[in-house]
Order: structure tokens, then C-alpha cells, then sequence
């Protein structure tokens, strides 16, 4: 279990980034491709489009990516660059990373009986190195990942939405019990499951928010004299398949409409995502609130759903729901 530790200052200091990491997908994305079809959570369409595109074509066009992504655990620091403006920015920031932080956060990745000479200069600091990989991070995005990255960029900006949405009609309270549904914020504490066990007290320098296409769990990132980096996955969910499930048990809307508060939404927000009018939405939503499957915020005129922990539970199946 990681546990992050706020202050008062963190809390005024949360912020969320406003473009998706592009270094950072690139790698993320090599990493989900090494896996295969079955690894991780359920592939979302950007990501089976991705597999369609490479195909069996990773190591040729990965290069000397798949030296430094390992298939799971550490990710190197270098890698995150939350506050480059676009891909190319990002690459660039990479190449000035200094020699001593490139080869503490090499030393870091599971041990190689044999490690690659050009893995070696890297950790030394080499600029050759540097830019063979700066070349082949070009590489892999030009021919991989640019295809699809409109579809990365739509994925990041609807969920920067829907946390901007979320903290005005909540507050920071609501943005952080709705980030993740397995996720628990116990304030102080926001309690993410890990098998790594962390207590990380945020130290009055903030947090930054980085929602990530390709991210199949949470990463954390300690950036000494700045803001906490936290990635956190966007929800891929087959929202039909909960609707088949709990069908029989809720009705199919009322189940559908269940499905859809995976995010949380606004009532029109929700009339529109199952496609049913305003005021059946608000019914369902009514009597799922009184069944305790979801809570409900409300700032003025304005309402904000969201699932309880027993609504999570439900739609994961858990026998603890009943």
C-alpha cells in the first residue's frame, strides 16, 4: 500500500497536468505492447489500435527502448517529463538529464547478466548514448504512437475535465475520493494498493495529477524541492459488459446507468452517456442513491454522482457487497 501524506499546503497545491506526458506514454506504451494481449487491465481501443500498428514489429522499431522499459516494476525518472509542453520538449529535456541521476535511476532496473555496451555508456553519461536514445524515442513515436495520439490527447483532456468538474462541485474532498475507484482517501492520507509498501509524506510541496492513456496501474515519483508526481491510469471500461452482468438484478438502465458512474458525472452528464433523457436519469440515479450504490454532491442548482464503496463493489462482483 502506498500511502501519501497531505498538509494543509499540499492541499492547495494539487494541480493536474494539462497535456499528457508524451515521454512517458512512449515508454508506458512499450511497456504494454511487451506484455502481449493478455497482460494488464483490459486493452482500450487506443492501445488494440497500437497492437494492430506495430504487430510483431516491436524490437525494430522500439530500438534501445526495451533496454530501459523494463515489461514491469521500476520505471526510470527520466522518463517522466510532466512539464514538457509537447513530445519534442520532452525528448529534449531526456538528453540534458545529468549523468549522475541517469545512472542512479539505471542502476535501478532489474540486474542483466549481460548488459548492453551501449547500456553501460549510457549509465556512464555518454552523449553517443544519449542520443541514440533520444533517436530512438523519435523513432518509435513517429512510427508507432503519432497514429494514435490524437486519441491520447482526447482521452487526457476529457479526464482533466471531468477532475476540473469533480473539484468544483466537491471540492478537493471529492477530487480525491474520485480519482481511482480503488483508491481510499482517509484525510489526511490518500491510500492507493501497491505491493510496494510507502508511507510518503507530501512535505507542504504539493501534488501533481498526471492522467495517462497507457498506465495500467499508479506510478510515484519523489521530485525533491518540487510537487509529487502521481500517474494514474484513465478508465478503459466496457461499460455493456457491467450492463449484462447486473441486468437481471437492477434492470438494464438502472445497471447501465451504474456502469457509467465508474466516472463520476453530472446528471446531464449521465442522461447523455447511457442515452436516456434528463429526468430518467435523475430518477435512476435517486434510487441508486437510496440503495447506497451511489453518493451524491450538490453545489447549488448543479449535482455531482459518483459510486459509494458498496456501488464499487457491486460492479467488481466482490462477495463483500452482499
Amino acid at each position: 500500500m502506498l500511502r501519501l501524506e497531505f498538509t494543509d499546503a499540499d492541499l492547495r497545491q494539487i494541480t493536474v497536468a494539462a497535456t499528457p506526458d508524451a515521454v512517458l506514454e512512449t515508454a508506458l506504451s512499450v511497456r504494454r505492447l511487451r506484455t502481449g494481449p493478455g497482460g494488464g487491465s483490459r486493452s482500450s481501443p487506443g492501445l488494440r489500435r497500437l497492437r494492430h500498428v506495430v504487430k510483431g514489429g516491436l524490437a525494430a522499431r522500439a530500438g534501445v527502448l526495451l533496454e530501459v522499459v523494463p515489461p514491469d516494476g521500476f520505471l526510470p525518472d527520466f522518463l517522466l517529463q510532466p512539464e514538457a509542453r509537447d513530445f519534442a520538449s520532452g525528448v529534449e529535456l531526456v538528453g540534458q538529464v545529468p549523468a549522475t541521476l541517469l545512472a542512479a535511476d539505471l542502476s535501478e532496473l532489474p540486474p542483466s547478466p549481460r548488459p548492453s555496451r551501449w547500456l553501460r555508456e549510457l549509465a556512464s553519461g555518454d552523449a553517443a548514448a544519449r542520443r541514440t536514445l533520444t533517436a530512438d524515442l523519435h523513432a518509435y513515436f513517429g512510427s508507432s504512437l503519432a497514429p494514435i495520439w490524437p486519441m491520447v490527447q482526447a482521452g487526457v483532456a476529457a479526464d482533466r475535465s471531468l477532475r476540473a468538474e469533480t473539484l468544483l462541485r466537491g471540492g478537493i474532498d471529492a477530487l480525491l475520493a474520485t480519482i481511482n475507484p480503488w483508491w481510499r482517501w482517509r484525510p489526511p492520507v490518500l491510500e492507493i494498493p501497491s505491493p510496494l509498501a510507502y508511507h510518503v509524506p507530501l512535505c507542504g510541496r504539493g501534488l501533481l495529477l498526471v492522467p495517462s492513456y497507457f498506465a495500467p496501474t499508479s506510478l510515484l515519483a519523489w521530485r525533491p524541492d518540487q510537487p509529487t508526481v502521481l500517474v494514474y491510469p484513465l478508465c478503459h471500461n466496457d461499460r455493456t459488459g457491467f450492463a449484462d452482468a447486473l441486468g437481471p438484478l437492477l434492470g438494464r438502465t438502472r445497471a447501465a446507468v451504474l456502469a457509467a458512474l465508474r466516472d463520476p458525472a453530472t446528471t446531464t452528464s449521465l442522461a447523455e452517456r447511457v442515452g436516456v433523457s434528463l429526468a430518467s436519469a435523475s430518477q435512476h440515479a435517486t434510487v441508486l442513491r437510496n440503495a447506497g450504490l451511489v453518493a451524491t454532491t450538490r453545489a447549488g442548482g448543479a449535482v455531482l454522482h459518483a459510486l459509494t464503496p458498496l456501488g464499487e463493489a457491486l460492479l467488481r462482483g466482490d462477495a463483500a457487497a452482499g
